[in-house]
C-alpha cells in the first residue's frame, strides 16, 4: 500500500492511500503475484470515497479484496482517501465543510493520481453525495473520465427530514447531543472517545449497522467514529441537510451505475435509493436484506462483486478499443506498403 499526501487548491492537505500499480510498481495485496510482476499498469482506477464522520479505513476490506483478485486478471488500482477534516486529512475552515468542496477535492484528486485512463467511482453515504456534486460541478470530467459509478447507502436529497428510524424521544436526544457539540469550542482536536471506541458500539447497533454485523465491521466503524473530530461532525451537518441533487443524476444516464443499500439502513433508507434509480435511468438497484448503513463493512463480498463487475466491463471495453486501434494500425501499414507497388502479399508466419 502506498501512502501519499496531496494539497488541494483550497489549501487543505488530504491523506491518500493507493493499492495496486503505483509508478510502474505493484503495491498492496497485488504485490508479488505471478500474474502482475511489476506491470503492466492497471487498466482501470477505482476511487473510493467514504462517509460523514468516517475515514478511508471504512473502505479497507473492499480495497483489499479488489486488489487480490480474481486470479489471472490484472487487478485495478484502488485509491481511497480521507475527506477534508476526516481521518488523517487536515481540518478546513468551517465555511469550507461542504459537499461542493468535497466534489472539488475529488476532481483534483482524479487529475493528480489518475490523470489518464478510465475511472470507476464508488461513494458511501456522503461520499456518494460528493460524486453527485462532482456531476453537477464538473460535468466534463465525469463525461470524459468516469466509466462506472457505485452509489452505496446514500441519498440525492431529503436528509433533513429523516427520523433515523428512531422514536420521537430518541431522535430528540440525538439532536440535543448534536446541539451540545455545536456549542463546544471550535478546535482541531479528536473526540475524547478516541481512547475508548468500544463505548460507541451500543449506539452503532441502533443507528448504523444491521443485526448481523460482525465484529470486524463494529471494530472499524467504532474506531473511525471515535477518531472523528467533533468539529467535523457539526461542521458538515448543514451541507448534508441542504443536499439536493436529483437534477445532477441525469449525468449518470450514459454511465453504468450501481446503487446499493441495506434494507435496515436507518440513515439513508431504501426509499432514498429508489429515489436515485427513479431518476438515473441507467442505474441498477441492489438490496441487501438485514444490512444497515455500513454496507462496505457489513457486506464486503456483495459490494466487491458489484464493483468488480463495473471494473471488468470497463477493462473489456479498454481491451476492445486497443484491439481496434491495433487493427487500424495494421491496415494503415499494409495500405502504405502496397501503394504504388501492386497488391500486397501475405508474409508467412515465422519469417
Amino acid at each position: 500500500m502506498g501512502t501519499r499526501s496531496f494539497r488541494t487548491s483550497a489549501g487543505v492537505g488530504l491523506h491518500v492511500q493507493i493499492d495496486g500499480e503505483i509508478d510502474g510498481e505493484i503495491h498492496g495485496a497485488g504485490a508479488g503475484r505471478g500474474d502482475v510482476p511489476g506491470g503492466p499498469a492497471a487498466p482501470v482506477t477505482v476511487i473510493l470515497a467514504h462517509g460523514w464522520t468516517l475515514d478511508s479505513r471504512s473502505w479497507g476490506p473492499v480495497a483489499r479484496a479488489l486488489t487480490e483478485g480474481p486470479p489471472g486478471r490484472l487487478p485495478p488500482r484502488v485509491i481511497r482517501y480521507d475527506h477534508r477534516g476526516h481521518g488523517r486529512s487536515e481540518l478546513p475552515a468551517r465555511a469550507d465543510m461542504t459537499i461542493d468542496g468535497l466534489a472539488d477535492d475529488l476532481a483534483e484528486l482524479i487529475a493528480e493520481f489518475a490523470p489518464t485512463g478510465p475511472v470507476v467511482l464508488a461513494g458511501h453515504s456522503m461520499g456518494g453525495m460528493a460524486i453527485m456534486a462532482l456531476a453537477e460541478r464538473h460535468p466534463e470530467l465525469l463525461a470524459s473520465r468516469v466509466a462506472g459509478v457505485a452509489l452505496v447507502s446514500t441519498a440525492s436529497g431529503g436528509l433533513a427530514d429523516t427520523n433515523l428510524g428512531l422514536s420521537v424521544r430518541m431522535l430528540g436526544l440525538v439532536r440535543k447531543g448534536e446541539a451540545k457539540l455545536a456549542e463546544a469550542a471550535w478546535v482541531d482536536r479528536r473526540a475524547a472517545l478516541s481512547r475508548r471506541p468500544a463505548l460507541l458500539v451500543p449506539a452503532m447497533r441502533v443507528l448504523l449497522v444491521g443485526k448481523g454485523a460482525d465484529r470486524g465491521a463494529l471494530r472499524i466503524t467504532s474506531r473511525c467514529l471515535a477518531d472523528c473530530r467533533p468539529a467535523v461532525m457539526v461542521g458538515f451537518r448543514p451541507t448534508l441537510n441542504e443536499h439536493d441533487r436529483d437534477a445532477a443524476l441525469a449525468a449518470f444516464d450514459h454511465i453504468p451505475t450501481e446503487v446499493l443499500v441495506g434494507t435496515s439502513d436507518k440513515l439513508t433508507p431504501v426509499y432514498q435509493s429508489r429515489r436515485i434509480v427513479d431518476t438515473a435511468r441507467r442505474a441498477r438497484l441492489t438490496l441487501y436484506p438485514g444490512a444497515g448503513h455500513m454496507l462496505p463493512l457489513e457486506r464486503v463480498d456483495g459490494v466487491v462483486g458489484r464493483l468488480r463487475g463495473l471494473v471488468e466491463t470497463v477493462a473489456e471495453r479498454v481491451a476492445e478499443t486497443a484491439a481496434d486501434g491495433a487493427r487500424e494500425l495494421v491496415v494503415d501499414q499494409l495500405s502504405r506498403g502496397s501503394s504504388g507497388s501492386g497488391p500486397a502479399r501475405a508474409t508467412p508466419a515465422g519469417t
